[in-house]
This record gives C-alpha cells, structure tokens and sequence, in this order.
C-alpha cells in the first residue's frame, strides 16, 4: 500500500510520503481484516549524506524488521563514505536490502519493497532519482533522467483519475478486452494526452513543488477515508526538500508525542 512522491524540479526535490501501515489478519469465516497503524516512517535521511533522502512504499516489512528499523546497519556500512554518488548510494541500498531478505529467508509474494533516492551530486545543478524494488530489481533505475517531473509509487490510482484522466489499470483492462498489442496502447494513451491536467513542474518554484506533493497525498488520503476498500493512505504527512545549496530540509516532520496535559482546575 502506501503513497510516496518525488518532485524534480529546477529549483531542488521534494520527497513526500504519508504514514500508514496496514496489516491483514484472519477474520471469522475465512475473511481478511484490515489493520492500520498510523505512525511509520516512511521518508528518510542519513547523517553523513545531508545531499540525499529516501522514500519508501510497498513491502512494509522484511520479516519483522521495517526499513527503519534495519537502516541504522545500512548506515553503518557507508560509514565514512560520504562522496559517494547518488547512483552508487542508491545501488548499495539495494544490495543491502536485498541482502537481508535473502537472509531472512521470505519468498517473494505480493508487492516489493520499493525504494526511490533523490540527491544532488556534487557541483551538478539538478537533483537525481532512483528507483529499485527488492527483491526483484535492486538495480536503481534513473527516473527524469534529461528532465523534470513527478515519480510516483505505491495506490497512485487516485491520483491517476485526476491529473491524467483515467485510472493507470484501465489500459491493461483495454488491452486484454479488445486484444491489442504494445503498440495500440502507446498510441492510446497518446490519443488521451489531452484529458490529462498540464502541471508544469519545469517552470514551478520549489514551494509549489512542495504544495503539489502535499495535495497529491491528501486528496488520496481523504478520497480513501470516504471509500469501500483498503484504504492505505493515512496518517501525517512527511515532507522534504533537497537543495543543492543547502541539502536536505524538512517541510514537515512527525514526532513521537505523548498524551496531551490534561488541565488541572483547583478547587475554591
């Protein structure tokens, strides 16, 4: 589940992603039941690496371990190795994760563990991103690559519906009811280019970049929370930016809180 969004932008990134963990148990009759906790960390920085941030979605666990909690060894393990490039980051992310699923000994089932880094290498003007799924692709793939633009992951269906028109599923749903090939979808979602919202993220300043982001999450967070079906998106919102000038910065962060005061009257 999940929802997780990269900005590229001229001006820096923004990485944004929501805090829902859902979990399935066994109900009565045979039913699956949906469990939801709303406070994992799904967006993430590194000490020595202030020029790169990580999100998460997908897979939320390798056995009983989450990402952030297997992080601090993958920190451990670039200790000291702070030129690194993003790519090269990225790729050592990917083998250490899928180290420790082939460790744990899980059979890959369901939807990956996907992870995209953005950054900025040294003295380049843009940032850079990457994606990788493990266990299946821990090679990073470059995303925006000659460009700007929007990577999105995790139930992105939403979001879909509103910016391009039409839910991503439609196309497979096409394509396996009138037979067409490749190529006959290509030249569809080319004839449906016009129903899509025009979002120049190659003009936009870094602010509205973040403004973006953030309603890319909340509307699928608040669509869901009316919907019949999983809904697993929720929670606060976790944003960053990533400058070249000034490295990562949160937007906005949650943070481990405590029960409110309760006031006290004194009695007369």
């Amino acid at each position: 589940m999940s929802l997780g969004v990269i900005v590229k932008a001229p001006e820096g990134l923004v990485l944004a992603a929501e805090s829902r963990l859902t979990i399935t148990m066994n109900g009565p009759n045979g039913s699956i039941l949906p469990v939801y906790f709303d406070n994992a960390l799904k967006l993430f920085s590194f000490q020595e690496f202030n020029n790169i941030g990580v999100v998460t979605w997908g897979q939320a666990l390798i056995g009983r371990r989450s990402a952030q909690n297997l992080l601090p060894e993958f920190e451990a393990e670039i200790q000291g190795k702070s030129g690194l490039s993003v790519s090269d980051f990225a790729k050592r992310l990917g083998d250490f994760f899928t180290a420790r699923w082939e460790k744990s000994g899980e059979a890959f089932q369901g939807v990956p563990m996907t992870f995209a880094v953005g950054g900025f290498d040294k003295q380049d003007p843009y940032g850079k991103v990457y994606v990788l799924d493990v266990p299946n692709k821990p090679n990073p793939e470059e995303r925006n690559s000659n460009e700007f633009g929007y990577t999105l992951g995790g139930q992105q269906e939403l979001i879909g519906r509103i910016i391009r028109g039409y839910d991503p599923s439609i196309l497979s749903l096409v394509a396996q009811k009138f037979s067409l090939d490749e190529n006959a979808i290509a030249e569809l979602q080319n004839e449906l280019t016009p129903f899509q919202i025009p979002i120049p993220i190659d003009s936009m300043p870094l602010q509205d970049c973040v403004n973006f982001a953030i309603f890319l999450i909340r509307t699928t967070i608040d669509v869901q929370s009316l919907y019949l079906g999983i809904r697993g998106c929720g929670g606060p919102i976790d944003v960053a930016t990533i400058t070249q000038a000034e490295g990562l910065h949160y937007v906005q962060k949650k943070q481990i809180i405590g029960e409110a005061p309760i006031p006290y009257e004194k009695e007369e």
